[in-house]
């Protein structure tokens, strides 16, 4: 029975610093924001690992992006709370924030200095690139892992229409509102099939 108990702190224990070190090792090489965080995650823990299903992994991003908070740092929470508890939130928060404060806090330290050199300016070019490859790639794999039913295409369809053309015409519409209607449209089509189901019953 201890040898047992013993066994499995242990794993919890590995678990939690495996989490440090994918987070601090994402949080390194994330530029560009959260979203480009997106396809790295997924490589790394639903791909790699397997610690989330591809499901899992849809409601993470869309919990992360609803919720409070930068998306990098609630993607990190989640998926270490998910996996490993509290440790597990604490040090996937920690880790991936690190790699970031760090990093600002020695540019900040001789901005000036830092982006007069002639090479900044020509890496700062590439990961630009990279970024946009990064979020088109994280884009294109949760539509991929959405649901095609006619509910989610339509209202898909319908979201992105609406913000290219608010785009085109200079409107001002913030992206809160669209998560806020797409959500109450989501809570409404699940009542009417609740109610559907319930009359089928009868």
């Amino acid at each position: 029975m201890m040898i047992a108990r013993m066994h499995k702190r242990g794993c919890a224990v590995r678990k939690v610093v495996t989490l440090f070190l994918s987070f601090f090792k994402i949080g390194i090489f994330t530029f560009g924001g959260g979203y480009a965080m997106i396809a790295l995650l997924k490589n790394e823990f639903v791909s790699k690992k397997q610690w989330i299903t591809d499901d899992e992994f849809l409601d993470m991003a869309a919990i992360a992006e609803s919720t409070p908070g930068p998306i990098a740092i609630n993607c990190a929470t989640y998926i270490g709370c998910r996996t490993a508890g509290f440790g597990g939130a604490l040090a996937s928060t920690i880790a991936v924030c690190i790699p970031s404060f760090a990093i600002i806090y020695l540019i900040s330290s001789f901005f000036e200095n830092f982006l007069e050199l002639s090479y900044v300016s020509y890496a700062l070019d590439g990961i630009q690139a990279c970024v946009v490859y990064l979020i088109l790639s994280a884009a294109t794999q949760m539509i991929k892992g959405v649901r095609k039913t006619l509910f989610n295409m339509v209202l898909g369809i319908t979201v992105f229409v609406t913000m290219l053309a608010f785009s085109v015409l200079s409107v001002d519409f913030s992206t809160v509102f669209y998560i806020l209607i797409c959500g109450m449209m989501g809570v409404a089509a699940y009542l009417i099939q609740l109610r559907r189901r319930k009359k089928d019953k009868k």
